[in-house]
């Protein structure tokens, strides 16, 4: 039976978290031969490559990101052993890793994953934000637990995972006071020539705006297209432009870039979605989103 040299992961694990071998000689207290022999040892052992060479950096492989979420795990439940035995608490919480896509606006990531944080379990969010199909081939690999996004799985991937619709939002158009008093009358026909600041063609939003002024037989004159929501938003407090955002959050968005609301149609909507691997949620934490925002993502 071959063993695992759990000196070896330990090793492995502690550069993988420092960054670097030397930042991790400097915590162990070791010479960088040392530390790097041990590293070749468990590629040896494991027949595989942990890490690869990015200009000076090292970075982990595929496969040296999934050992090391394997020796966190275990190194986590070692030093829980040792409070236990020392009649200590170890109030370990249980952890959430979650996919956010990259085009979901911070703020409704957020409200979606408070549920999780409110539970009576402890719980250790962990969030990487990215392209929904990269988040999906993580998902595949079980890096992830969830998958927050404004589109549905794109099946062309081959990634077997089941989509979970949480709802659908409204969208309100804000701007500055000027602006507001300019375009309110009249909307949404006063928006044709306004000044707007839209989403990039590849986000989802941008793709219903662009639908829905086709349907209203409007065409606005775009100041600008963004990628990040939030440079959007500070755009659109400075008066750049009117800008188009979810009503789930609307209050937060007036309160914090102190713009004011110009219309709103009910016809225009977005969807949200947790995306899973499981057909029957079984996870806490993922339980208490598709819950909570089933019965809260309402528009006005």
């Amino acid at each position: 039976m071959d063993w695992l040299n759990y000196h070896h992961l330990m090793y492995f694990w502690v550069v993988a978290r420092e960054g670097s071998v030397a930042r991790a000689c400097e915590k162990l207290h070791l010479a960088q031969p040392t530390i790097s022999g041990q590293i070749r040892g468990l590629e040896k052992s494991l027949k595989a490559n942990l890490f690869a060479r990015s200009g000076r950096n090292l970075v982990l492989t595929d496969t040296g990101r999934t050992v090391f979420q394997y020796a966190d795990e275990i190194f986590s439940l070692g030093r829980e052993l040792q409070d236990t035995l020392r009649n200590r608490p170890t109030g370990r919480a249980i952890r959430f890793v979650v996919g956010v896509a990259d085009a979901l606006p911070k703020l409704i990531s957020h409200r979606l994953l408070q549920p999780a944080l409110a539970l009576p379990e402890k719980i250790q969010v962990t969030c990487h934000d990215g392209e929904p199909d990269r988040l999906m081939a993580q998902l595949a690999l079980h890096e992830l637990d969830l998958v927050l996004s404004d589109v549905p799985a794109n099946p062309r991937l081959g990634v077997k995972a089941y989509n979970h619709l949480l709802g659908e939002c409204g969208i309100t158009f804000f701007g500055t006071e000027e602006l507001a008093k300019r375009y309110r009358k009249g909307f949404p026909q006063s928006l044709d020539g306004a000044p707007i600041l839209l989403p990039t063609e590849n986000v989802n939003l941008r793709r219903v705006l662009d639908q829905w002024f086709d349907q209203i037989g409007i065409r606005p004159q775009i100041r600008g297209e963004f990628s990040d929501t939030a440079l959007l938003k500070a755009f659109g407090q400075c008066g750049d432009g009117i800008f188009a955002a979810h009503d789930i959050v609307a209050s937060e968005i007036k309160r914090m870039y102190h713009v004011s609301e110009i219309g709103h149609d009910d016809s225009l909507r977005e969807r949200f979605y947790a995306i899973s691997v499981e057909k029957r949620i079984k996870h806490p934490a993922v339980l208490a989103i598709t819950t909570v925002a089933r019965a809260g993502i309402e528009s006005k």
